[in-house]
């Protein structure tokens, strides 16, 4: 599957980035669909320590859903996601939009 980042780039989301996924979140098993539209329209995206970005939505009250990804010119890729409470530590890094 594959969404427009906001900065256009076409990011892939393979099945086996997804495996990786859900065996290591497996609360996100039913959430593909969000973690797509995460990358495609993020509340925030913040920059990664080596490269990569991380796109923000709120999941629920207090607590985020974090997709990291990485683009390469006109591509890129999911690397992973999670659900996080602990904002804090999120809060530290580079804004890079909006």
């Amino acid at each position: 599957m594959e969404v427009r980042s906001k900065r256009g780039a076409l990011i892939r989301l393979t099945e086996e980035r997804w495996n990786h996924i859900i065996d290591e979140h497996g609360e996100l098993a039913e959430l593909r669909a969000e973690v797509l539209s995460t990358v495609s329209d993020p509340e925030k995206i913040l920059a990664g320590n080596m490269g990569e970005l991380l796109a923000l939505r709120t999941f629920e009250p207090g607590k985020w859903l974090v997709v990291v990804y990485r683009e390469v010119e006109e591509d890129g890729f999911v690397i992973t996601a999670f659900l996080t409470r602990r904002f804090r530590s999120l809060d530290r890094r580079t804004q890079l939009w909006p």
